[in-house]
């Protein structure tokens, strides 16, 4: 899928008109549109604009692989966005760093325990020094 296809197909999932765009995007309605049918250059400023008007990274916006997927999700109270590609290098990449991040996350969790633990005997080794001097 194209940029300007990507474009106007997350403009269409979020149920924005052209306008709200080029509102959201500073521009007028007729250069908005011509971005949209890839009549208009996209810099990378642009490029940076659309992907934090959409509220995704600037890479799932320019990916092109053909094959990809978006699946946006919205509700009031927040949005996900995800890009689903075939390319199975990338999607084997991602779960290591997902197992990763969750292998972080237990190290982290495990020593905040170990933190408690280390302020639980320091408050003893307190008590007993105050118990010894008197």
């Amino acid at each position: 899928m194209s940029v300007n296809n990507k474009i106007r197909a997350l403009r269409e999932l979020n149920n924005w008109s052209q306008e709200d765009m080029a509102e959201r995007l500073n521009m007028s309605k007729s250069s908005y549109s011509r971005l949209e049918r890839d009549e208009s250059r996209l810099d990378l400023a642009k490029l940076e604009k659309l992907a934090a008007v959409f509220k995704i990274d600037i890479g799932e916006l320019v990916a092109s692989d053909g094959k990809g997927l978006i699946c946006l999700i919205g509700e009031n109270s927040g949005q996900n966005s995800n890009y689903y590609g075939a390319n199975e290098g990338i999607a084997a990449e991602v779960e290591k760093l997902k197992l990763s991040l969750e292998h972080s996350r237990e190290l982290l969790a495990h020593k905040d325990l170990l933190l408690v633990q280390k302020d639980q005997e320091i408050s003893a080794l307190r008590q007993l020094v105050a118990q010894l001097q008197k």
